[in-house]
């Protein structure tokens, strides 16, 4: 199964009856094949009106440049043997950095004879003599007229771009499998709040029982806007914490990621250690800069410039190991200063482990780099991979080892037919089904066991999952397959 990365702009090349159609028709929804035979049909008495082809042709021009202009995924159904039309399909695709590739089908021509015969209106016998003997030069051309694949006419899917690779990446998986670790984020409360409690308990023993190895929640007061609304219910962090600590055995718990802004640095740190020793040493402090002026605005937060969130960020990541640890000597810092650090009862995990949030490679990463335990990154793998050399440089100057972590979204189907049928029943109204199985990286368990394993081989050691659709157990089973095939 050839994957293609979504959009793409797929030429189909070879004479009539050579199996163009039949093939689009299967392997692509019929709204995204632009057939010069039905533009006839628009423009002309029927699809066999053969004086309508100019301006059938004309109209397929525009349709496929229209489509390629907002990012669509399309299919030109011609015979694709006309090599300035061809040129031109290119040029489009180059042009917004779309994927362009050309599907040969070079069918012996007696099959294509037979198969013109059978039709009820067959193309005219010399014209289709014409056709077949230009098809071997323009066959032996699109190698090298720039496509960025030619392919034979086998099985395709279009794909999420992540997943254009994941399938070699799967199988390196299967052959030398490695380890790696999942968490689950979670950033929606809805549903309604009378039996919000439930809901959570259900989740969180499943994301237990699938293999999930932590759990982490969003920590803002309300919902952010890239998710939902500011009057969607959200739920405040480290009290849903503290119910998931009572609700499972085994996961780790923390913020993904708390703002440095958000609480006091003494008073965090209590909030954890309490955490720890209530949930048998499974907290895990998340922290970041804080982005969410808005936010700070309306509950009345102070939200000072960057330089100043950083000054308290350095602090608050030098301040909490010692709160956590005995005695109590006083801590001072740049902006921080606690007379008196005594805070009891200790965690009970001789260290809590901090995960800093945010990617910036100059500030971020050397603070992880110098001070955390683990540094948790967004972006495509070739970011991510990037991200992890700068970390890498960064801890060889502080002689420290920092893990890498990964945050997205996994749209998980059983098969494309499933994933499918969850990316048209999630999507929003209006959505392209394409830009949004991108956004929520919808694939098969096999796409995504490929997406992990090649985040792992650039670095990562723990991928944390939001999830579309949480709202019973039904996503977390279909991630189970995933989870199982790193243990």
């Amino acid at each position: 199964m050839v994957r293609l990365p979504a959009p793409c702009l797929v030429v189909l090349a070879g004479p009539p009856g050579s199996g163009k159609s039949t093939w689009a028709a299967a392997h692509f929804p019929v709204d995204q094949v632009v057939s010069s035979d039905r533009l006839r049909a628009v423009v002309g008495a029927g699809e066999d009106d053969i004086a309508a082809s100019a301006d059938a042709f004309a109209l397929l021009e525009e349709v496929v440049a229209r489509r390629v202009a907002r990012g669509l995924t399309t299919v030109v159904d011609t015979t694709g043997l006309d090599a300035e039309r061809r040129a031109r399909w290119r040029d489009l695709a180059r042009a917004r950095g779309t994927a362009c590739v050309a599907v040969a089908f070079d069918t012996p021509a007696a099959v294509c004879r037979a198969r013109n015969r059978a039709r009820p209106h067959p193309v005219p016998a010399a014209a289709l003599t014409a056709q077949l003997r230009a098809w071997p030069a323009v066959r032996d051309a699109l190698g090298a007229e720039g496509f960025d694949d030619v392919l034979a006419p086998e099985p395709v899917r279009v794909v999420p771009p992540a997943f254009a690779r994941s399938g070699e990446a799967a199988a390196r998986q299967a052959e030398r499998p490695v380890e790696l670790r999942f968490a689950l984020h979670l950033g929606e409360f809805g549903g309604g709040a009378a039996t919000l409690r439930t809901r959570l308990r259900e989740i969180a023993v499943a994301a237990e029982a699938v293999g999930f190895d932590a759990v982490y929640v969003m920590d803002h007061f309300r919902q952010i806007p890239q998710v939902g609304r500011a009057w969607d219910d959200f739920c405040e962090s480290w009290t849903t914490l503290a119910w998931l600590a009572a609700c499972t055995e085994r996961v780790r718990l923390g913020t993904l990621v708390t703002a440095v802004t958000h609480r006091n640095a003494g008073l965090l740190a209590k909030i954890v250690a309490t955490l720890d020793v209530l949930s048998g040493g499974r907290a895990v402090c998340g922290l970041g800069l804080g982005w969410f002026a808005a936010e700070h605005r309306a509950y009345g937060y102070a939200f000072p410039p960057v330089a100043e969130r950083y000054a308290l960020l350095e602090d608050a990541l030098r301040a909490l190991p010692v709160l956590w640890g005995p005695g109590g000597a006083p801590f001072r810092g740049r902006v921080l200063d606690l007379p008196d650090t005594a805070a009891y009862p200790r965690p009970l995990q001789e260290r809590v482990p901090i995960v800093l949030g945010g990617g910036g490679e100059r500030r971020t990463l050397r603070l992880a780099a110098q001070h955390a335990d683990v540094a948790n990154v967004l972006g495509d793998l070739a970011t991510v991979a990037r991200k992890a050399a700068v970390l890498r440089a960064h801890c060889a100057e502080s002689g420290r080892e920092v893990a890498l972590s990964h945050l997205s979204t996994a749209l998980v189907g059983t098969d494309a037919a499933e994933v499918d049928a969850l990316v048209h029943r999630l999507r929003p109204r209006g959505a392209d089904p394409a830009r949004y199985a991108a956004s929520v990286h919808a694939g098969t368990v096999e796409d995504h066991v490929g997406r992990f394993r090649e985040l792992a081989e650039a670095g990562v050691g723990e991928v944390v999952v939001r999830l579309p659709g949480l709202v019973d157990a039904a996503p977390l089973e279909r991630m189970a397959p995933v989870i199982a095939a790193f243990r």
